[in-house]
């Protein structure tokens, strides 16, 4: 299912916007949307997994006695629960399923990671306002879509009336000019951006991801960015869409002609525009990052946590098992086979992304080099799942967090960077950078 992106409203341009100010007046109705001020936003889509949605929503929505307001703009995912396995997670995803299909709303079911899987149905379009149940909705950013997450009694709000207010977001722009050296990705952007920035510095505000080295990205990268924004305590993040977003989501099904009514032109932030504050970086002079436990602001260049003995290797998450994160690993990879005694696990975000891994052969790179196979799901990124880690346990992963007790037992200690990263030091045992492997 694919909805046509609304027309910005006639006098939008008349002063200058940022791209969330556009967006946000744009679901207002407005002609400005003047920043600090509150709107009230129309709804162009709400999703939910089975971890925040139908068993949290279901019963508020029962207490007021209203159904979802408008059910082909609601889409459940199940990613956090699956496989099952246990009786709790059974009756989760048991209710999940019955509940969405009798809302008549759409269900994604055991296909992967809710933010990836929600773009590749051509749901995340320019111009939208979405609103999602989990901390990560500000993936959807990337395609130059305005999303957020909320909690579950928001949603329940959103799912009764079709409305949500906000306040006007100040833009906190970003801009990353240059050229990422060989062995260098997103995730090493947001690893160095925690630390530098802090996880509050996005104020609750609108990131906005711009630059040379942004718009050479490839669209899984950008989706990246737009994800730890998250980490960064901003409300969403954001990438002005261009060819690339709509070459993508031409590939994702989107019709041609509702790509042809995609102003791109329109959905950018007008020069003079007013921001909160604009960091320039050097994208050339960026190395391959790590955070150290138990946080994504302990990052620092990999050579500060080189050495580190690992037994687990971790490619997982929306934020590190897309397909363009599993190509960067088989770069890594190729040739070479895990060390002895650590263990590489590979979640696929999605299940099209492992199927087209598989059809180009990155998947058999992979298991070539002793990687292991997991669900399409949340799974340890989440703490959901067999592949918790234990106690006393040492691991790299790809994932967007690492806090204490997250992803296994709080006797775990955890490193976190790039797919490259994680795959270079399953290879040595030890946190390597990667730029030392790669051809």
């Amino acid at each position: 299912m694919s909805v046509p992106a609304d027309s910005p409203c006639p006098d939008a341009t008349a002063r200058p916007a940022t791209l969330a100010q556009k967006l946000v007046a744009r679901s207002a109705g407005l002609d400005y949307a003047e920043i600090g001020t509150v709107a009230i936003c129309r709804v162009d889509l709400a999703m939910s997994h089975d971890s925040s949605g139908p068993r949290r929503v279901a019963p508020l929505l029962q207490e007021l006695g209203v159904s979802v307001w408008d059910p082909s703009r609601y889409v459940v995912v199940t990613d956090h629960f699956v496989p099952g396995g246990d009786a709790q997670a059974e009756s989760i995803l048991r209710f999940t399923r019955d509940w969405t299909r009798q809302a008549g709303a759409e269900l994604i079911d055991a296909e992967g990671i809710c933010h990836v899987v929600l773009p590749e149905r051509g749901h995340v379009l320019p111009g939208r306002l979405i609103v999602g149940g989990d901390s990560h909705s500000p993936t959807g950013g990337a395609f130059g879509a305005y999303m957020f997450g909320v909690g579950a009694t928001e949603m329940a709000g959103v799912l009764a009336t079709g409305e949500i207010w906000l306040r006007v977001p100040n833009t906190i722009r970003l801009e990353w000019d240059g050229m990422l050296a060989p062995g260098v990705c997103a995730k090493d952007i947001n690893l160095f951006l925690c630390a530098t920035l802090g996880l509050g510095g996005g104020r609750y505000e609108a990131i906005e991801y711009t630059g040379s080295a942004v718009a050479a990205l490839p669209m899984q990268e950008r989706m990246t960015l737009a994800n730890m924004s998250a980490e960064l305590g901003a409300q969403t993040g954001l990438v002005a869409p261009d060819a690339v977003t709509l070459d993508w989501l031409a590939q994702a099904g989107v019709p041609a002609q509702v790509l042809a009514q995609i102003d791109l032109a329109h959905w950018r932030t007008d020069a003079q525009a007013p921001v909160l504050a604009h960091h320039r970086f050097d994208a050339a002079a960026l190395a391959p990052q790590v955070a150290a436990p138990h946080s994504p602001a302990n990052s620092a260049p990999v050579d500060q946590a080189a050495g580190e003995p690992v037994q687990i290797a971790y490619l997982g998450a929306c934020t590190g098992a897309k397909l363009e994160d599993l190509r960067m690993a088989a770069r890594v990879l190729r040739g070479r086979r895990v060390a002895p005694g650590v263990t590489l696990q590979v979640a696929a975000a999605s299940r099209r992304d492992q199927q087209q891994a598989e059809r180009e052969g990155t998947l058999a790179i992979l298991a070539e080099a002793g990687a292991s196979l997991l669900p399409n799901a949340c799974g340890a990124c989440a703490g959901y799942g067999a592949a918790r880690f234990p106690a006393g346990s040492r691991a790299i992963a790809s994932t967007a967090r690492n806090f204490s007790g997250r992803m296994g037992d709080a006797g775990s200690a955890v490193w976190l960077g790039s797919p490259m990263t994680v795959a270079a030091s399953a290879v040595t045992g030890r946190i390597t950078d990667p730029r030392t492997l790669l051809p």
